[in-house]
């Protein structure tokens, strides 16, 4: 987050600490739950309400924005910093400073079984946030600010009334407007396919082919200052994958007329679905390891010729258990966790954290990307699907797909996130 949104961020958090809670809805010992961009905040002390004013643990507020907090004990202060801003705070102290400068607080913090609770007003007005108050449910929503990221959209199975270009440049094609690529940096161009022989296809069994004009879509593309990456989509159900991957002849074919395709494009995005579905043992392990090999190999050319690598994976909680997060994680260069497919819209939040937090055990967050699935969301859902990728810190999101967005979603887009371009 650069400072200048920080220091914005601040203020607006500073705001949802000014905003009085009424007596008549807000009763002294009241419980209260906090949410942050959807998800909600696990306190070890429960916010409350003390003369008349929401009163929230620090730390919980500021950790979950990803913010730095120091205590120091000897004086009863607390420092939160970030983005270049520095707030202080002392407990029974009505006096708070931001970036130097003195704030009057409605109520000084306090402490609660040895955790500073502050007035949930400043906070808002410190960091910028989005602060709403629930009188019926007792409960605050907070929305944290926009934060720079990558946002990759997919740009496939388009028609009539489907279309990626239509929803990229709000415009049908050829024309072009700005339409919504404010809010996307990257498109992944799904139009590719392998047999089993390592042949590259531009039209497949499964729908996914290279459209009449699509020179046009990268010229427009670049125009409008997005990057473009080649998406080879493969999948496992006819055994595709099953006889291409163990043969070295298949493979190596494959990467050649990979890279020779890939001349065109800033990357390439492995999108190989279906790996290890019900697989265990050395069978699980031989796919694995011939998927890994695939990968090494296509990521030692693509780094030559200085293209970068994309793999779009399962979950490591889905039934698909034939991806090594680990190992593909240091070969490629980002991989785009499709966190879906659960069986329930929206896509269940404790199922995507999951997912996400078992990827970060094996793969750096600065290369993980969270896949999201368009039409399993609604605006609320996807604010917080975002939400997940902003906690986590992740490198950005992924949207499947292009052509599936509607407004009120392009608008929760651009409160929340900053293309990282």
């Amino acid at each position: 987050m650069n400072t200048k949104k920080f220091c914005a961020c601040a203020l607006l958090l500073m705001v949802l600490f000014l905003v009085p809670v009424a007596a008549a809805s807000a009763q002294e010992g009241r419980p209260i739950g906090v949410f942050l961009d959807g998800l909600p905040v696990q306190f070890d002390v429960p916010p409350l309400i003390h003369q008349g004013r929401t009163m929230v643990p620090f730390r919980a507020i500021a950790e979950a924005l990803n913010l730095t907090v120091n205590w120091d004990e000897q004086t009863r202060t607390v420092t939160t910093t970030g983005g270049g801003t520095v707030v202080r705070l002392q407990v029974n102290n009505p006096t708070a400073y931001l970036n130097q400068q003195p704030v009057w607080l409605d109520a000084p913090p306090l402490i609660e079984q040895g955790r500073v609770l502050i007035p949930l007003r400043f906070f808002s007005e410190a960091f910028n946030c989005r602060v709403e108050w629930d009188g019926t449910g007792g409960a605050v929503s907070i929305t944290s600010p926009p934060v720079d990221m990558t946002v990759i959209g997919f740009y496939a199975l388009g028609d009539s009334k489907t279309s990626s270009w239509t929803d990229l440049f709000g415009v049908p094609y050829p024309e072009t407007r700005t339409g919504n690529t404010d809010v996307v940096d990257e498109i992944a161009a799904g139009w590719y396919s392998l047999d089993r022989d390592g042949n590259l296809l531009t039209k497949s069994r499964t729908g996914w082919q290279r459209p009449d004009g699509w020179e046009k879509v990268l010229q427009a593309a670049r125009e409008y200052g997005l990057a473009a990456e080649m998406v080879i989509h493969v999948t496992d159900g006819d055994g595709t994958l099953a006889s291409l991957l163990p043969s070295e002849q298949a493979v190596t074919e494959a990467v050649t007329n990979i890279m020779k395709e890939a001349v065109l494009y800033r990357g390439i995005n492995l999108d190989f679905e279906g790996l290890g579905y019900r697989e265990e043992g050395e069978e699980l392990l031989q796919t694995r390891q011939a998927f890994n090999h695939f990968v090494r190999l296509l990521a030692a050319q693509a780094r030559q010729a200085g293209l970068r690598l994309t793999l779009t994976l399962h979950p490591p909680n889905s039934a698909y258990q034939g991806y090594d997060y680990q190992a593909l994680g240091e070969a490629a260069d980002r991989i785009i966790i499709m966190a879906y497919d659960y069986g329930s819209k929206p896509e269940p939040d404790s199922l995507v954290i999951q997912a996400v937090e078992q990827a970060l055990s094996q793969v750096p967050k600065e290369k993980l990307i969270l896949g999201i699935s368009i039409p399993s969301e609604n605006p609320d859902s996807l604010l917080t699907k975002v939400g997940i990728a902003k906690r986590y810190r992740l490198r950005g999101i992924a949207l499947w797909r292009l052509g599936l967005l509607n407004g009120e979603m392009w608008d929760t887009l651009r409160s929340t996130v900053a293309v990282s371009r």
